[in-house]
């Protein structure tokens, strides 16, 4: 079980501080890793302090991912620390829930900046660091509408379709260098961008009903396929996007 572990990895999470970026950074730390916490609004500490009950090394950082700038400073600040960066989760996300019809342009652009751009250059400054080392694991946050439309998301779709897309793109780049890229899919996951949807009891009962697992999942259910895309457990998985839906894709 050892291949599963990353002690004394260092790992940079975006999104750490709340849902599913945070449980990651959590796990990562729990399976041996001193992790980068990153978040824009919310204060890390909280974050840091779960990190720091496993004896782990945390570093908060608070910025904007949507400048480039501030991506940069983040990456030096993390090789200053440590001297190599070993695992980047990029969960980091928001959604913005319209008719097509009436979908904004601003609102567009608002969600591919963060979701896609910002995640794809997050990937070239951390894998600059990792090709160079000469290994590395990246770990994008996708989704189920990377393979279907959704509703009322059409940037959020087009924003995850983009996200498996790149995964892929980068995986065919960089398997040479050892560096991994890889992606989870989660399904419908209790956070906070989906609690008016878990709140709206037709489309809650309507969701509920597809999942073969009859229930919405956590944060903590990505845990594990983190791990194991952050791990050496997964040293010839390259390009995968693996998907957490309680069986919503196979119906």
């Amino acid at each position: 079980m050892n291949r599963f572990r990353v002690d004394g990895k260092t790992a940079i999470v975006t999104g750490a501080t709340t849902g599913i970026g945070r449980a990651a950074a959590i796990g990562l730390a729990e399976a041996g890793a001193n992790v980068a916490v990153l978040g824009r609004t919310r204060n890390p500490t909280d974050t840091c302090d779960q990190i720091r009950a496993f004896g782990r090394e945390c570093l908060p950082l608070q910025g904007d991912l949507c400048d480039t700038g501030f991506l940069a400073q983040t990456v030096d600040c993390v090789v200053k620390r440590w001297g190599r960066i070993d695992i980047l989760v990029n969960s980091a996300g928001m959604t913005i829930r319209t008719p097509a019809a009436h979908f904004a342009e601003a609102d567009w652009d608002k969600v591919i900046s963060l979701n896609l751009t910002a995640l794809f250059r997050m990937c070239q400054e951390a894998g600059r660091h990792m090709i160079e080392q000469g290994s590395g694991k990246i770990i994008n946050v996708a989704s189920i509408v990377s393979f279907s439309g959704g509703i009322n998301v059409p940037a959020y779709a087009a924003s995850k379709g983009g996200v498996a897309q790149v995964t892929k793109a980068l995986a065919n780049e960089w398997a040479q260098f050892k560096v991994n890229v890889n992606a989870i899919a989660p399904g419908y996951i209790l956070t906070e961008m989906t609690q008016s949807l878990h709140d709206d009891p037709a489309r809650s009962r309507e969701i509920t009903g597809r999942v073969p697992a009859q229930r919405w999942g956590t944060p903590e259910d990505l845990v594990g396929a983190v791990i194991f895309l952050a791990s050496p457990a997964s040293d010839f998985v390259n390009g995968h996007i693996l998907v957490v839906d309680g069986g919503w894709m196979a119906r």
